[in-house]
């Protein structure tokens, strides 16, 4: 027994005559979406821009803060 491909001369699997046009709205779509990435990565940029160029300094500056004598630490001191 052999395989052979299926004859599409009477079924041509799908592909009636509206197979690969698109619509108006599916360009609206797209544009949309590339519109939404243009502000998303933008927006991201600029967040990027406030961050410091290394965190290495902010680490000693909180251990210091940390440090404390008077028990400074995350929750551990009773505020009134």
């Amino acid at each position: 027994m052999q395989a052979r491909q299926p004859s599409t001369d009477k079924d041509p699997g799908g592909q009636q005559e509206d197979f690969g046009k698109s619509s108006p709205l599916g360009l609206l779509i797209l544009v949309l979406f590339f519109v939404a990435v243009v502000f998303l990565v933008r927006s991201m940029n600029k967040h990027l821009r406030k961050l410091p160029a290394s965190f290495d300094q902010a680490d000693t500056a909180a251990d210091k803060a940390d440090a404390k004598p008077d028990g400074g630490g995350e929750g551990g001191g009773a505020k009134g």
